[in-house]
């Protein structure tokens, strides 16, 4: 048995050149015992580790690039048996050198999950090392300090990190398993174990603050928060004295943020909705009519979603107008102007119904939902449709309208309209293209919404669904006519 001791802090060159040299000497992996400096009191390197010379007659020992990679990643976790690993890995490759694709294999397997834990200990180092301050500025330099716990040879690998992103100081991270220090020209590493040093400064301050103001009490979630932050790591954390109030405060944070999201809005749609209201308004209308009703819609904070949208957007159209078409709820567009169908949808509205011969400016048209429901997405409002509680709450406003203009004709457009108008959770296509009496005064006319039409994909459908939406404003003329 060959006895090989190594100083083990994770560097490649060291075991590289003992596994190259036993390899190359057909030195089996059951023959050698790899040590690491320090696990016995007495371990000296013993005058047979060296290998005999090469047997001139094997093949040079070559691998493939990744098992390089591997290996300086393996190497650098602290249990000693990654030395015996890595050699075995080495001799096998010879024989099959596809063996690190075979996930199954035990050697790999095991091989791999060191190199996860390795790189998970340096992210955490990458983010829980907190600098402090220990100097004056000397020659236009600060200087800062910082203690850590690894679990693994990882200094020397992640020292990197922090030259280049805090080139512009001078600072030392000290750990137990050695050191790393940058002073502006050079960055110099020590194997040397350091002791904890009791250091505060005022970053701590802002650390706790920092992190006071990120915490979202509606999304912790603590076996995900411990993951990320395990308590090992809080003790050297200025932040973390925070976090058992936090916690215990999140369910009650959590239903006041409730109480209030009906009606705080998002401070983009504060600029918005204030740009809104000093648009000049109208002298105030009389009572009972369709402009007071609007005006007082203007401020309704019946549901959450006046909190995004820019302003109300209330119906349109003349007080005595017979027909009403009713659609599901302003699109972006109409959001900003504050007028119903305007927007593409409208647009394709406008078109059908002045072909079937229907003048619009003789109709009025509202939506059942009165404020812009979307997602936003980058620079963009993705609509969103409105659920049941939103539409009920706006139904108030529907009801209104329709007391008022006392229209006979109600056209519902898309399964929303539907479902505001009847309080049913009927098929539209079981009923669209249908005059249905709503009362002795009032027949219900259903047909799709225009914004159905222009999401069709597919052109051949989206003629056909085009036709049969003809044909329904046809039918809305006729009936017109008839009622007229």
């Amino acid at each position: 048995m060959r006895r090989v001791v190594l100083a083990g802090r994770g560097e490649l060159a060291e075991w590289r050149d003992a596994a190259r040299a036993f390899a190359v000497a057909g030195i089996l992996p059951e023959e050698i015992d790899w040590r690491e400096k320090g696990e016995e009191a007495d371990l000296a390197f013993q005058r047979d580790a060296m290998p005999p010379a090469p047997v001139m007659a094997r093949k040079p020992m070559t691998v493939p690039p990744a098992f390089i990679e591997l290996a300086e990643t393996v190497l650098c976790h602290f249990d000693p048996a990654r030395f015996s690993l890595l050699y075995r890995l080495l001799w096998r490759l010879q024989l099959d050198r596809q063996l690190l694709e075979v996930a199954s294999d035990e050697d790999v397997a095991r091989a791999r999950l060191m190199a996860k834990n390795v790189r998970r200990d340096a992210h955490k180092m990458t983010a829980f090392v907190r600098f402090k301050e220990i100097d004056a500025v000397s020659a236009g330099r600060r200087k800062f300090l910082a203690w850590f716990e690894p679990d693994h040879h990882i200094v020397r690998r992640t020292a990197p990190f922090f030259q280049r992103r805090f080139t512009d100081m001078d600072w030392l991270i000290a750990t137990p398993k050695g050191s790393a220090a940058w002073d502006g020209e050079r960055l110099t590493m020590s194997d040397e174990p350091c002791e904890k040093p009791n250091l505060t400064d005022a970053a701590d301050d802002l650390w706790r603050t920092y992190y006071a103001s990120i915490f979202n009490p509606a999304r912790l979630k603590l076996k995900a928060m411990q993951a990320e932050m395990p308590k090992k790591y809080w003790k050297n954390l200025p932040e973390a004295d925070l976090i058992p109030g936090l916690i215990a405060s999140a369910e009650s944070k959590v239903r006041a943020m409730a109480a209030r999201e009906a009606t705080q809005s998002l401070p983009f749609h504060d600029r918005l909705q204030e740009a809104a209201r000093s648009i000049p308004v109208e002298p105030e209308a009389p009572a009972g009519t369709l402009e007071a009703l609007g005006a007082e819609a203007a401020y309704c904070t019946r549901c959450p979603l006046h909190a995004k949208a820019t302003q109300t957007v209330f119906g349109e159209g003349p007080r005595d107008a017979e027909v009403m078409f009713v659609g599901e709820q302003p699109g972006d567009q109409e959001d900003i102007s504050g007028r119903p169908f305007i927007g593409p949808a409208g647009r394709l509205l406008d078109q059908v119904i002045s072909e079937a011969g229907i003048d619009r400016s003789t109709l009025y048209v509202t939506n059942a939902v009165k404020h812009f429901k979307y997602e936003p997405r980058g620079k963009r409002r993705i609509h969103q449709k409105p659920n049941m509680g939103e539409v009920k709450h706006c139904r108030w406003w529907l009801n209104l309208e329709m007391a008022l203009i006392k229209p006979k004709l109600v056209v519902a457009m898309g399964a929303t309209a539907l479902a505001a108008l009847t309080d049913t959770k009927q098929r539209l296509q079981d009923v669209r293209g249908k005059a249905i009496a709503i009362d002795e005064q009032r027949t219900l006319f259903v047909t799709v919404h225009p914004s159905y039409l222009l999401r069709i994909p597919d052109e051949r459908l989206k003629a056909e669904e085009l036709a049969r939406f003809r044909e329904d404003m046809l039918t809305i003329q006729r009936l017109m006519l008839a009622a007229g």
